[in-house]
C-alpha cells in the first residue's frame, strides 16, 4: 500500500487543510483534483472492512518514533504523527475528516505493516460497560 498516491488531494471534508499534512505542508506535496470519494477507494484498495476486528474506541499509538519518509501514502504519514499521542479510531476517523471505515481500513494495514500499535479493549462478554460507554461518548463530545 505504500509508494502509491503521492501528491493526491489536501483534503476530504469542508474544513480540508486543519490536518498537518493535509495542506501541502509538511510533506510540500501539490494539491491535486480528484474525487475524495475516487481518493478513498484508491487509498482503501476498494475494501470497506479491515482484515481485522477493529473497534472504533480502540486506543492506536505510532510504533515508530521517525516521522515515515515519501514511500508511505499520505494518510499512513499524519495518522503517524497523529498517533503520537495516544488516539481512538474514532478520533483518527474525525481528525482526517474520513470515514469510520475508512479509517479502520488504514489503521489495520498500518497495524499488518508494524507502524502503528493497536490497543483492543478489553470487554467482557456482556458487552461494553456503562464506564466504557460513557467515556466514548465523552470523547465524541469533545470532537
Amino acid at each position: 500500500m505504500h509508494g502509491a498516491g503521492q501528491g493526491e488531494s489536501p483534503g476530504y471534508g469542508a474544513g480540508g487543510g486543519r490536518t498537518p499534512g493535509y495542506d501541502g505542508s509538511p510533506y510540500g506535496e501539490p494539491p491535486e483534483e480528484e474525487s475524495s470519494l475516487v481518493r478513498m477507494y484508491t487509498v482503501t484498495g476498494g475494501r470497506t472492512a479491515p482484515r481485522t476486528q477493529l473497534a472504533m474506541e480502540a486506543l492506536v499509538s505510532s510504533a515508530t518514533s521517525a516521522q515515515l519518509g515519501l514511500s508511505y501514502i499520505r494518510e499512513y504519514r499524519v495518522i503517524s504523527e497523529l498517533c503520537r499521542q495516544i488516539r481512538s479510531v474514532a478520533e483518527i476517523s474525525a481528525l482526517l475528516e474520513v470515514p469510520l471505515g475508512v479509517a479502520r481500513v488504514l489503521v489495520s494495514d498500518m497495524e499488518a505493516e508494524g507502524l502503528v500499535r493497536v490497543h483492543h479493549p478489553q470487554i467482557d462478554q456482556g458487552g461494553p460497560g456503562l464506564h466504557l460507554l460513557e467515556r466514548v461518548l465523552s470523547g465524541l463530545h469533545r470532537l
